[in-house]
C-alpha cells in the first residue's frame, strides 16, 4: 500500500513560481515512475510531468520549458517547480506513483494551485 500527501498549492500571482510537493508512504521501492496531472473543472485531466526511478524526465506541452520535476529518493518526494505561470496553470494538481508489475496507479488527493491577481 502506498499513500501520496501533496503541498504546496496555494494563491500564486501571474508570472510567479511554485514548487509542489509529494511525499510517498509506504511501499514505494522500485516504482517506475512518479508524477503530475493536473484538472480543471469539466475538463480531463492533464498529463503534467514524470520521473522515473533513475531520473528521466518528461514534460507535458503545457509546462515544458517552464517547469522542472525532481525526485528526492531518500524522502520518498518528488517536487515540481512552475515558473513563469499563467491563470491557466490553475487546476487542481494531482501526484501519481506508478508501481511495478502492472499494478494500478495510485493517486494523492490533490492540491488547489490558483493563479490570480
Amino acid at each position: 500500500q502506498v499513500d501520496l500527501v501533496e503541498s504546496g498549492g496555494g494563491l500564486v500571482q501571474p508570472g510567479g513560481s511554485l514548487r509542489l510537493s509529494c511525499a510517498a508512504s509506504g511501499r514505494v521501492d522500485n516504482s517506475n515512475a512518479m508524477g503530475w496531472y493536473r484538472q480543471v473543472p469539466g475538463k480531463q485531466r492533464e498529463y503534467i510531468a514524470s520521473i522515473t526511478t533513475g531520473g528521466s524526465t518528461d514534460y507535458g506541452d503545457a509546462v515544458k520549458g517552464r517547469s522542472t520535476i525532481s525526485r528526492d529518493h531518500g524522502e520518498n518526494t518528488v517536487y515540481l517547480a512552475l515558473n513563469n505561470m499563467t491563470p491557466e496553470d490553475t487546476a487542481v494538481y494531482f501526484c501519481y506513483f506508478d508501481p511495478p508489475f502492472g499494478r494500478p496507479w495510485v493517486w494523492g488527493q490533490g492540491t488547489q494551485v490558483t493563479v490570480s491577481s
